[in-house]
């Protein structure tokens, strides 16, 4: 009897099995891009993210950002590097919303993929990845909040502009405006604080360019 097609693996779900093995392949030691962090740290901080409800506030709340990092620094003086690692491959616990499908995807498709290149682009040697067109959609539709965050003290406006297709976004608004242009998962990697790796072009006048190149940027 023929049955019909499986549907395709959630996004959020591939990309914390793309980062867990990347994590497992590098080991604790491997640098990130989160100044300070190795992948030691980095595990710790995506467990503690799903496992300890009340290390959330600091997450969003920078006066609560002290409380994060001590449960961080819990979960990992609690296990093992391999024992973080398996933990956060085999996903969110009962109570998480995120273990439906739609909510992991929404919270965590992005979280994983900045992080997966905090991995992959610390050290020399590393090329962009390819998403198809349905993750490229869904960090052009992520770009808007993410870009409103990152871009919040910015000096000068700013527009965003994909390549693999029309579209352009306006992230901050104010004359005169900066132009950043890329695929949108670079775009997304800009937003997110990571200006030294994103493969994007700045266009606008060059006082205006530097302007945004010495912000703050990042959530």
């Amino acid at each position: 009897m023929a049955t019909g097609s499986q549907p395709a693996p959630r996004r959020a779900r591939v990309q914390r099995q793309a980062l867990a093995e990347l994590l497992t392949e590098l080991g604790p030691g491997h640098p990130t891009l989160c100044a300070g962090w190795t992948n030691h740290d980095l595990v710790a901080h995506l467990v503690t993210r799903e496992h300890v409800p009340w290390a959330a506030p600091g997450l969003v709340i920078g006066g609560l950002h002290g409380l994060t990092e001590r449960a961080e620094r819990a979960t990992m003086r609690s296990h093992t590097y391999p024992e973080l690692v398996e933990t956060f491959r085999a996903g969110p616990p009962w109570w998480q919303p995120t273990r439906i499908g739609l909510f992991d995807d929404a919270t965590n498709f992005v979280e994983y993929f900045v992080h997966t290149e905090d991995v992959r682009r610390a050290v020399p040697g590393w090329k962009p990845r390819e998403l198809d067109e349905t993750g490229r959609g869904a960090m052009w539709a992520a770009l808007r909040l993410i870009g409103f965050a990152g871009f919040r003290r910015a000096g000068v406006g700013v527009v965003a502009e994909r390549v693999d297709r029309p579209g352009r976004r306006v992230l901050r608004s104010g004359e005169p405006g900066v132009e950043i242009v890329g695929m949108p998962e670079e775009l997304v990697l800009y937003a997110f604080g990571r200006t030294t790796v994103a493969q994007v072009e700045l266009r606008g006048a060059e006082t205006e360019v530097e302007r945004l190149r010495d912000t703050p940027v990042g959530l």
